[in-house]
């Protein structure tokens, strides 16, 4: 009785790692790389569509990225998303292509970015722990309704806890891992 609710919620634990992981692509860190801007949304023709949807992205060297849209009518469209967005990058636009040159990173920004991934990790930990109340109430309720024993109450709680547990030491990883390519120069 107690297993659907705690299959549906490793589900949705996983999604969220899923979701962190992505954002974790967005932080850039010493080079260039697609998935900085990949996801970005760009107003085209009054619908907001991902930039990767609607361009070809190519890195032609270690610092820069080449966005070659597929309507050109679209240039000034990705050029104000990216100018606009919080990554802080200066989107250059020769008619044809827009060019993002990325400055190398210094020590302060790296720091920077070291906190916003400790930012996210944090909010990916409360989203976890939401999952897990969520579905301990549904067991309590369970409990309380008659429908399972005590010792089902228990076997519940210890699978979530140990569950909760797994989930953080991934995030954990994941968070170490991008702050350490962070701080690498």
């Amino acid at each position: 009785m107690i297993q659907p609710i705690v299959n549906s919620i490793r589900t949705k634990m996983n999604e969220v790692l899923e979701k962190l992981q992505d954002e974790f692509k967005n932080i850039r860190t010493g080079k260039a790389s697609t998935a900085i801007v990949e996801n970005l949304m760009v107003s085209y023709y009054g619908t907001q569509t991902p930039l990767k949807q609607m361009a070809s992205l190519t890195t032609p060297d270690a610092n820069s990225i080449l966005i070659s849209p597929w309507d050109q009518n679209a240039l000034g469209d990705i050029e104000n998303c990216i100018r606009n967005s919080d990554l802080n990058l200066n989107p250059v636009n020769d008619g044809r292509n827009v060019r993002i040159v990325l400055p190398p990173l210094t020590e302060e920004r790296r720091k920077e970015l070291a906190k916003m991934v400790g930012k996210i990790s944090e909010e990916g930990r409360i989203i976890l722990r939401n999952l897990r109340q969520e579905a301990w109430d549904q067991i309590k309720k369970l409990e309380k309704d008659g429908k399972i024993t005590e010792d089902d109450r228990y076997t519940g709680e210890d699978q979530l806890n140990k569950m909760i547990d797994e989930f953080n030491k991934k995030i954990e990883e994941l968070s170490e891992k991008k702050e350490e390519e962070l701080m690498r120069v």
